[in-house]
């Protein structure tokens, strides 16, 4: 029997997480990862704003 493959896997791994959290915990989990997510790419976008700004700085002087 082969490994699955494709939508197999996602298929099992979306069983898994209904099996460990259970149904009415899932919403809840999709809602902190989408906040965690919004807050990782501000960080990133700031960080990327601090070091433009830092090697404008240098150039200047």
């Amino acid at each position: 029997m082969a490994p699955p493959m494709g939508y197999e896997i996602i298929i099992i791994v979306i069983l898994g997480v209904v099996l460990i959290f259970g149904a009415k915990k899932i919403p809840e989990l999709a809602k902190t990862f989408g906040k965690a997510k919004g807050e990782f790419e501000k960080g990133k976008l700031e960080g990327e704003k601090e070091l433009n700004d830092f090697k404008n700085k240098e150039k200047i002087d």
